[in-house]
């Protein structure tokens, strides 16, 4: 190895970034006019959603000394009373009220912020009806079912002074933040070349059955929300990443965190052209989304792809024993790598805590290291970032249009894959899609009352 980044100063230089990131734009001149909880008083927290990361995100943010988690919602009962005695538990005594309907959590006015755990097809409703009852919202990865709902969120999260944080993690994790001030310096040279990777083991096969009655203690109604009308079906229910009408595939789910990672170290923002294609190639199930996917995006002098593939057992993600310690994965079969091609090196970097190496020209056939640093998992870092910007008025470091702008990547590679592999052209002012009727029509959904995303928000 030629040389090493110091650590400590890195980390040191990155914490200060990190703090700097969000202090560009200010939600309102005087942080006092909202209802934000000063820094010596508790932050009261309302969660939405309590399956999935929903039960994560309780728990951490209940690791925090500054809030209370004071309102929980969920459509099915049994969970909804299992995690609101868990958080009861966490909060020695302390037991948040229980709703199956959001829209009482949104009524109560001692809630300060809400975190959207729900599955995708609701984040863009539960956040603008969040905005306009007054909340600050923490919302999970990805934040939209459709490029239109980002728009709408923007403007939702601005009329009403909204801090509106994605979950999108890395965007707050130190070794991220120094990757990106190398590339910023020119360390690696002029980049012409980015692969994206999430390749995973075989997932979302589920078998198809016939449609049924929904079980007892879920309100189908609520946990269908701005879909279409859809009778239950316990596959497509199990499985609803990989159906349209929920979400879009693995692509949105877990690949958007590596997506969102990399256009923000790249700094771009709205490719020139969008192309992709696959298929579910490995397996037949109810699934409608790909299990190997294809996607190339064309910015001014610059490639982006991006590869899937749902059905490698010998393909890992970056486990705890890595991130939490300090070493590297194995980059040829980690999962959720991304590759940086410069002039002047290669970068290999990982998400949630894999840490990053550049690479330059082998000698004696052995691999020669430049610069590395390792990573952690920036869960604690990112939830700070929150509730700085809840009690700054700045933007957080995954802002709703930050999160807006990488969502977009995916959903124009959705409408191309859906559309057979048409090459979209892509209008940066508008974010349309030029000269096509059929993609436009993917562009945005029809909903279904009284769940409907408002034209005027």
């Amino acid at each position: 190895m030629s040389s090493k980044m110091d650590r400590r100063r890195f980390l040191d230089q990155s914490k200060k970034v990190g703090l700097g990131l969000a202090t560009g734009i200010t939600l309102l001149s005087n942080p006092r006019s909202v209802r934000a909880a000063p820094a010596n008083e508790k932050i009261s927290l309302g969660i939405i959603g309590l399956g999935g990361r929903g039960p994560h995100l309780a728990k951490g943010f209940n690791e925090r000394e500054d809030c209370t988690i004071a309102a929980v919602a969920e459509v099915k009962s049994a969970t909804l009373e299992a995690r609101a005695a868990e958080i009861a538990k966490l909060q020695r005594g302390v037991a948040p009220a229980m709703y199956e309907d959001f829209r009482r959590l949104l009524d109560d006015q001692s809630i300060d912020a809400v975190i959207i755990a729900t599955p995708d097809h609701w984040h863009a409703l539960a956040t603008i009806l969040a905005c306009q009852a007054g909340k600050d919202v923490y919302v999970e990865k990805p934040p939209t079912h459709n490029c239109w709902e980002g728009q709408q969120m923007i403007k939702a999260a601005r009329k009403y002074k909204r801090v509106v944080q994605c979950g999108f993690q890395n965007r707050s994790a130190p070794y991220n933040i120094a990757a990106k001030q190398y590339i910023e310096e020119g360390k690696l040279g002029d980049i012409h070349l980015c692969r994206i990777y999430n390749q995973k083991r075989p997932w979302g096969n589920c078998p198809v059955v016939a449609d049924s009655q929904p079980p007892a203690g879920i309100n189908w109604d609520i946990w269908s929300g701005p879909a279409p009308n859809q009778p239950f079906n316990a596959s497509r229910h199990k499985c609803w990443h990989h159906q349209w009408r929920y979400s879009g595939g693995d692509i949105a789910n877990d690949a958007s965190h590596q997506i969102d990672l990399a256009r923000w170290l790249l700094g771009v923002k709205t490719p020139k052209t969008v192309y992709s294609t696959g298929g579910r190639f490995a397996e037949q199930s109810a699934a409608e989304t790909p299990d190997t996917q294809i996607a190339l995006f064309d910015f001014d002098k610059l490639l982006v792809s991006f590869e899937l593939t749902l059905f490698a057992p010998y393909m890992l993600k970056t486990d705890s024993g890595v991130r939490d310690n300090d070493m590297f994965p194995y980059w040829m079969q980690n999962s959720t790598r991304i590759e940086i091609f410069g002039t002047k090196g290669m970068m290999v970097i990982g998400r949630h805590g894999g840490g990053w190496q550049v690479f330059v020209r082998p000698k004696n056939r052995q691999p020669v290291v430049k610069d590395q640093m390792y990573g952690r998992f920036p869960d604690p870092e990112h939830k700070e970032n929150f509730f700085q910007s809840i009690r700054s008025r700045k933007l957080p470091s995954a802002d709703i249009a930050e999160a807006h702008a990488s969502a977009l990547l995916i959903h124009y590679a959705n409408i191309s894959y859906r559309l057979g592999g048409q090459k979209l052209a892509i209008d940066p002012q508008t974010e349309h899609i030029r000269d096509n009727a059929d993609a436009m029509q993917l562009f945005r959904r029809t909903y279904r009352e009284p769940w409907v995303v408002p034209e005027q928000v």
